[in-house]
């Protein structure tokens, strides 16, 4: 035992890299599986090519963004103090953001490889059985969520160690700590920064494809999704690499490493004795994320069907609860093992146990997440089936329905969030919320896992319809997809659940580190930043829609200039210019990626530097309620929609009457599911990584706009007037004497 305490720190990267290896083992057993005939290893071919091709361009771009903000976090290092206050950082923030950027986009590149070939491999295994298809397509997710875990862990273990060595760290209440944190947040902000710009590029190339697609193939030329006569459909499945792959693997990095980032920065400020140096509040995170991944692997265990009447969405919930429970009970001993009996932080004390039930909050808030998620977005349930419903009555009435089961969608989410951060609070104080967020990520790598098998179930039934295979196939992947539509749209829920979480974190670590104790909304310059950050989500997904609608509108030429001008394509005679669409797809979502991704950067630097730490706190506070209610508003309402649709190929009882594919309900669905393409897929999912990224832009700055803090803080001055009323009667003799003081306090 006496081992394990001196060497800990070692063994979390050690975590790191064994899920790094369960990783390879997978990934070279999905490799190893059949993928088909020629037709389908051409097609599957195509897609991975254009995978690829866009995020050779998006790292292009990335690189010339990544060297500039280097230089810049280099330059900020140099400076040693402001105005007599020491600044705890060293150029050393640009190795470590540069560091986190190539681990996050290799954890989206992970991610994209595998998936791009699970899918054809999948569509071969599901011409055996069900069965078969859904471990194919599962091994490939499970490939992404230890890929994405493993780097995380791996990188900000490995880096913590080194700082450690390099700067020389004695003991935990140092400058020489406070700099190896510091330092340590580059990696996040590098994380976060490549996350944004492969969320929303992704996003913005996978539904301009998917949008362009549906709108000529499905309802002017009347063929079916996926159909290989369209133009566009290959970009279509590329874009669900790149986006719902290859963006969600960075975007959960950036999450996995936000959060322990953010308490590793208030376990700092914990003065404890313990058997680690003083370090216990600080390892505890990464130690729980670390055997987490353990645990994740232990859950993938579980997901297996007997048959083809098996329920695929029950096999992944008992994967997913193994893997919680699991953590839950490890996460006492580890808990009561590592930390001493009491701790204070910030003058509010609480007990290692009350740490134990701050992670079981964050462990509940997730799982509640997820089941509400799936309510409101899977096929039989009642909100899609209202939809169902009312697109009986025509196009309209599909978008209204969708709309209200969104913002219906945000009541009980919001409530059980609002409740976990008054539970953990309770429990722990900051820090408290900080662990409950890190429980929550402990299972990253089975919530990857399940996300991920979505996008390639989709992959796999564009290839089957694609080569024309047997209809029971198609059966098959269809059935994989529609659950797929679910886990990805619960997967979302939980990315801005942790977020949410995340975002408090870090903003506690801010005002922390910015040196102000309270963020007071009766000034008017910090009432004004909360309404500028309520506002930020709005324009932010407004640049993102209005992306999409831009590139769509080039995809929809794209494809009926083919199809009238290449003769033969409706006939199976000539082969369409694939390419073509591909190479619209990945130019308009490189160039419209760039505004969205800027605002995010430079906002909360200009009004950091500009205003001082208070208002940026009003403008975080403003970003994060809004951007939470909007991304769970988005993601909801468009994953609902995409299920109404889905619903009809399955056939649906609308008043007494079934209605198929073709049928006029079935055509006002899929207008319903085209509007909410990019509400799920660029801008809904997209707000977890805005928040995030404000607060961590906001943490890099806090040591540089603090000084306005503590010059210009609670000055004040006091008035005081002393006023005597007397009354006299008819005589003139004094009645009464009345002594009237009244001090006020006034900010200057």
């Amino acid at each position: 035992m006496n081992f394990l305490q001196n060497n800990l720190i070692y063994c979390i990267p050690a975590l790191g890299l064994v899920g790094i290896i369960v990783m390879m083992i997978k990934s070279a057993w999905v490799n190893r599986q059949d993928a088909g005939d020629k037709n389908m290893q051409e097609l599957a071919g195509h897609i991975a090519d254009g995978a690829m091709a866009f995020l050779k361009a998006e790292w292009k771009v990335l690189s010339i963004f990544a060297v500039f903000t280097a230089a810049l976090l280099a330059y900020s290092g140099t400076i040693t103090e402001i105005k007599g206050i020491a600044m705890h950082s060293s150029w050393i923030i640009s190795i470590s953001f540069i560091i986190g950027a190539v681990f996050s986009a290799t954890a989206g590149y992970i991610g994209m490889k595998s998936a791009t070939k699970a899918n054809v491999r999948t569509t071969q295994a599901a011409r055996t059985s069900l069965k078969k298809a859904l471990k194919v397509s599962f091994t490939g997710g499970t490939v992404m969520g230890l890929g994405v875990a493993g780097l995380a862990v791996l990188g900000l273990g490995g880096l913590f160690i080194v700082f450690l060595k390099h700067f020389n760290v004695v003991s935990v209440n140092s400058t020489e700590m406070k700099t190896a944190i510091e330092v340590l947040t580059g990696f996040s902000l590098g994380a976060e920064s490549i996350a944004l710009f492969a969320r929303v590029g992704g996003g913005i190339y996978t539904k301009a494809a998917d949008v362009g697609a549906d709108l000529v193939g499905k309802v002017e030329a009347g063929i079916p999704e996926d159909d290989v006569r369209n133009p566009a459909t290959i970009a279509d499945n590329v874009g669900d690499n790149v986006g719902d792959v290859a963006g969600m693997g960075a975007d959960l990095f950036g999450s996995y490493v936000a959060t322990i980032l953010a308490t590793m920065v208030l376990g700092q400020e914990i003065n404890v004795t313990d058997n680690f140096g003083g370090m216990s509040p600080i390892l505890l995170p990464m130690v729980i994320c670390g055997l987490g991944i353990i645990f994740s692997i232990i859950g993938t265990w579980f997901v297996t069907i007997k048959d083809e009447k098996s329920n695929v969405q029950n096999a992944l919930n008992l994967g997913n609860w193994s893997s919680i429970v699991i953590t839950a009970v490890a996460s006492f001993f580890i808990v009561k093992w590592m930390l001493p009996e009491t701790l204070n932080l910030r003058g509010y004390e609480f007990s290692s146990i009350n740490v134990f039930y701050a992670i079981i909050v964050g462990l509940v808030v997730g799982t509640i997440m997820s089941v509400v998620t799936e309510y409101f977005t899977a096929m039989g349930k009642g909100p899609v089936n209202s939809i169902i419903q009312q697109s009986s009555t025509g196009h309209a009435t599909n978008i209204i329905a969708g709309l209200s089961v969104g913002m219906k969608s945000t009541v009980i989410p919001i409530l059980v969030l609002a409740g976990g951060i008054m539970a953990s609070y309770h429990f722990a104080g900051l820090y408290g919320v900080a662990i409950a967020a890190a429980g929550m990520m402990a299972t990253t790598a089975m919530q990857l896992a399940i996300d991920a098998f979505g996008p390639i179930a989709d992959n796999a039934g564009g290839i089957a319809e694609m080569s024309q295979l047997p209809p029971e196939v198609r059966e098959r992947t269809d059935n994989l997809d529609a659950v797929g539509n679910t886990t990805a749209a619960t997967g979302k829920g939980f990315a801005i659940a942790s977020a949410a979480l995340t975002s408090l974190a870090l903003f506690a670590a801010f005002v922390g580190i910015a040196g102000i104790t309270a963020i007071d909304i009766y000034k008017a310059p910090v009432l004004a930043g909360l309404f500028v950050g309520g506002m930020i989500p709005f324009i932010f997904s407004a640049l993102c829609i209005q992306a999409v609608g831009k590139a769509a509108m080039d995809m929809v030429q794209e494809v009926r200039r083919q199809f009238r001008e290449i003769p033969g394509i409706m006939e199976y005679k000539a082969k369409p210019e694939y390419e073509k669409c591909v190479a619209i797809s990945t130019k308009a979502s490189i160039r419209e990626m760039m505004m969205p991704g800027a605002i995010a950067l430079i906002t909360p630097v200009i009004v950091g530097f500009t205003f001082g730490p208070e208002v940026l706190g009003g403008l975080l506070a403003g970003v994060t309620v809004t951007g939470v209610l909007m991304g769970i508003f988005q993601s909801n309402a468009g994953g609902a929609w995409d299920n109404a649709k889905k619903s009809f190929e399955q056939g649906v009882m609308i008043n007494g009457e079934m209605h198929y594919k073709k049928s006029e309900p079935h055509k006002a669905s899929v207008t319903g599911d085209t509007v909410g393409d990019p509400f799920k897929d660029t801008s809904g999912p997209s707000m977890n990584i805005l928040i995030k990224l404000m607060s961590i832009v906001s943490l890099v700055i806090a040591p540089y706009i603090a000084v306005k803090a503590i010059e210009g803080e609670h000055k004040q001055e006091v008035r005081k007037e002393i006023r005597i009323e007397q009354k006299t009667d008819a005589l003139g003799n004094i009645k009464t004497d009345t002594l009237i003081n009244t001090t006020d306090t006034l900010s200057r």
